[in-house]
């Protein structure tokens, strides 16, 4: 069936509430008014206020419920409206949920996960268009998930659900929206830590991420060279073996990333890379980013903060003609 994004992610819980009895739904507009972007549509009318509960505007309380929740047997889902506000409540993830099952010597399990919205796109504004994997990357006991579109938000959701340590899962909000051929079913879980590679390729491999997979095809598709290109899907655990088997074959690697260029995930796979086939690289490789700057407000400039397919392209092009690193494109402003 041809879903959006956030009716894939609605099934996808739907499908696991009815599976287990102990999945449970709660966060800020989940209930009545079926989420803030829908992605909690019928829920509550299906399976009711026990199962399926608005909070009060308070994310430390709702997520500190949610890891008291998991450790005494249920799974609860805590939906984060923007991923910015988890900010206040960081501590029940990082530091209870995460740890939890090390601190207790294996005695409590905390089933649960927090889904977020992120990402640019939609002229929100600075304080609600991060995406702030990277206040997460490297948290010991904590699996990190970002969804690229209808069908992979689908698998992952309904692995998260069935995982028993807590799962975090970005969601880029600019592709709710976005449909995609979804195929309900066991078939369609996506495995925590498996990447998937929706166009092969001999040249180069890009490595992209959430929205950023779609600017990365879009590139690809139109250049005159040959690119391989990953969706990386998690982020804790990553898919290791499939991105180095890839550049260990194309000699090299882009990684194309929404984040700011400053502490962005890519620059974990970019040293595991370079370590792992040194000899295999015939360039440099080349991390694509944002500026470091606040996520501007203005249509046009928040355009320009994304890196768009054009750019990608051209910044590929480079590094494969040259074989050297291209510079950003904001340094001719500095």
């Amino acid at each position: 069936m041809r879903l959006r994004m956030n009716q894939a992610i609605s099934l996808a819980i739907s499908e696991e509430m009815a599976r287990d009895e102990n999945v449970i739904v709660f966060g800020e507009d989940v209930a009545v008014a079926e989420g803030p972007f829908k992605t909690s549509e019928g829920l509550l009318t299906t399976f009711g206020p026990d199962r399926v509960r608005d909070t009060p505007i308070s994310e430390t309380a709702f997520l500190g419920a949610a890891v008291g929740a998991a450790m005494t047997g249920l799974r609860p889902v805590a939906e984060i409206m923007f991923i910015e506000f988890v900010g206040v409540a960081f501590d029940q993830m990082v530091t209870e949920a995460a740890l939890m099952h090390y601190m207790s010597g294996g005695r409590y399990d905390v089933p649960m996960v927090m889904r977020a919205s992120v990402g640019s796109g939609l002229g929100f504004g600075c304080q609600h268009s991060q995406t702030l994997e990277r206040w997460m990357l490297g948290t010991p006991g904590l699996k990190l998930a970002v969804a690229s579109g209808a069908r992979s938000a689908y698998g992952l959701t309904k692995a998260a659900i069935r995982d028993n340590n807590p799962v975090v899962i970005l969601e880029p909000r600019a592709l709710y929206g976005q449909r995609e051929n979804v195929e309900p079913g066991e078939e369609s879980i996506i495995a925590l830590g498996t990447a998937q590679t929706p166009r092969a390729g001999s040249d180069v491999t890009i490595v992209a991420l959430g929205q950023t997979v779609n600017v990365a095809l879009e590139a690809a598709d139109t250049a005159p060279w040959s690119a391989e290109v990953i969706d990386l899907l998690s982020l804790m655990p990553w898919d290791r073996a499939t991105v180095i088997d890839s550049v260990r074959r194309t000699g090299h690697l882009v990684l194309v990333e929404e984040n700011q260029r400053t502490g962005g995930w890519g620059t974990e796979i970019a040293s595991v890379v370079g370590s792992a086939c040194f000899s295999d690289l015939r360039a440099p490789i080349h991390r694509i980013t944002a500026p470091d700057v606040p996520v501007p407000y203005g249509p046009d400039l928040e355009k320009r903060f994304l890196p768009s397919a054009d750019y990608v392209r051209e910044q590929v092009g480079a590094l494969l003609t040259t074989k050297t690193t291209p510079s950003p494109w904001w340094e001719e402003f500095v």
